[in-house]
């Protein structure tokens, strides 16, 4: 039983703590910034690098060419009846800029004291996504260097252009996806609740981006001569915008929360004794601003909103210039949860826009992207295992979140692999990602790995 042979992995985790920091390292130091073609041979010897390690732990591990940046493909699999993982994370990193904000160079990481006392890690990748996926890395190091096998069949998929939009890894996926048979995804590249609470994100909000565009006159008309006889695109474009929202925060498109579900009861219990009002304070808000029904908590990630991304039209120059626009635009887009098809929200969208046209105006649509939102079963009997292992770890039970925002290649998992995705990661909101000083912390580290080995000793236990 993997469980009976737990307490020695963790053991050696501990012990061996220090090498894989120096192990971490290592892959922090490799320039790997898939947006910038000057790193291009820096990202191939990221790709060399991580598949030489995982090899040393008895995967069979190639570098494969696609259309961008290689991909690591890795397999230590064969024990027919077991569980069998495919875990997914990326090498590459983002852009450094702008490097003065940085307190040492990017690519000489350091463990260092954050503010508070805590130790953290700084470098470009701490966190996103280098340091996560060396969490399960060392897990798999500990199982096999105590044991000699892992407790289940493992395949790891690590791209090199996520923070570029996998646009060359996803055509590759789906041409290698016989190769990529499991039971469900493993994705190391979400957060914590807290610095002392770990959580399993198991929904992601779809999204549908649309841009409308109101046209009235042949041309940009003198208000001195035609106003308030002429149609004002800008005052139209505003009227139906103001619409789209009741008094009570409530999205007033016909037929916009059809299909939409309440949150398990048990969930709802939970996200009730958790504070979210800090984060609208780091922004230097106090006051919830979405569906006056819900908590802030639902509102941002578990219930569909609406948002006005952007409006233009007219004169927006120095000084003034009395001018009745032609035309205006806005770009709109709705986060959406289970249950809502973006094809139909779109259209309900434009049905509404059409419907409140005055005479003289007519409306264009911009399409920008679109993705339906993923959600597992709250029950699921391995997230419900990870959960339990999660909580033996940390000494606190680990929650189910939601995000508001959408990861794409969970999506394409469903889509490609028909793989369910387990999202388990230790990042905080304070880790800078993307930003100059990106850091992680040392506990999220080292009790990621700790983390991640109970977690494959809970899964080969945990019904298929």
């Amino acid at each position: 039983m993997a469980n009976a042979k737990l307490q020695p992995v963790l053991d050696h985790i501990d012990a061996d703590f220090d090498n894989s920091l120096s192990r971490l390292f290592e892959l922090l130091r490799i320039k790997s910034i898939s947006a910038d073609p000057a790193f291009a041979e820096d990202c191939k010897k990221a790709a060399h690098h991580l598949a030489r390690d995982i090899e040393t732990l008895g995967f069979k591990a190639e570098v494969r060419p696609t259309a961008g940046h290689p991909a690591i493909v890795a397999k230590a699999n064969g024990n027919a009846g077991r569980p069998h993982v495919l875990f997914y994370g990326h090498y590459d990193v983002q852009p450094v800029d702008p490097l003065d904000l940085w307190h040492r160079p990017p690519f000489e990481p350091v463990v260092t004291d954050h503010a508070d006392g805590r130790k953290i890690i700084v470098a470009r990748g701490a966190e996103d996504d280098k340091g996560q996926l060396m969490t399960f890395v060392e897990a798999c190091r500990a199982w096999k260097k105590v044991t000699g096998s892992l407790p289940v069949d493992i395949t790891m998929l690590i791209e090199g252009e996520e923070e570029v939009g996998s646009k060359n890894f996803v055509p590759f996926m789906e041409s290698i996806k016989d190769e990529l048979k499991a039971d469900y995804a493993l994705v190391c590249d979400t957060g914590m609740w807290d610095p002392n609470t770990p959580a399993i994100t198991a929904s992601l909000r779809g999204l549908v981006y649309d841009e409308v565009k109101i046209k009235a006159a042949n041309r940009d008309l003198h208000s001195g001569v035609f106003g308030g006889g002429a149609r004002n695109p800008i005052r139209v474009l505003t009227n139906i915008l103001g619409g789209l929202f009741d008094d009570n925060g409530r999205i007033t498109i016909p037929g916009f929360y059809d299909g939409v579900k309440d949150l398990p009861p048990d969930i709802l219990a939970q996200w009730k004794n958790l504070d979210v009002t800090p984060l609208l304070k780091s922004i230097g808000l106090s006051i919830p601003a979405g569906e006056k029904d819900r908590l802030l908590i639902e509102q941002l990630i578990s219930r569909p909103t609406c948002d006005i991304n952007g409006i233009f039209g007219g004169y927006t120059g120095e000084g003034s210039k009395t001018v009745i626009a032609a035309e205006a635009s806005a770009k709109v887009s709705f986060r959406l949860v289970e249950g809502q098809d973006p094809a139909r929200i779109k259209k309900a969208f434009r049905d509404y826009v059409a419907a409140r046209l005055p005479g003289d105006c007519k409306a264009e649509f911009t399409e920008h992207s679109s993705g339906a939102a993923i959600a597992l079963d709250w029950n699921m009997k391995p997230l419900a295992a990870a959960r339990r292992a999660l909580t033996e770890e940390w000494g606190k039970e680990a929650i189910l979140i939601g995000s508001g925002a959408s990861i794409p290649i969970v999506t394409d998992f469903k889509r490609t692999l028909g793989l369910d995705s387990l999202l388990i990661g230790f990042g905080l909101d304070d880790d800078n990602i993307h930003s100059p000083n990106e850091k992680y912390d040392l506990k999220s580290y080292h009790k990621g790995i700790r983390s991640w080995a109970r977690i494959l000793a809970a899964l080969a236990e945990a019904p298929r």
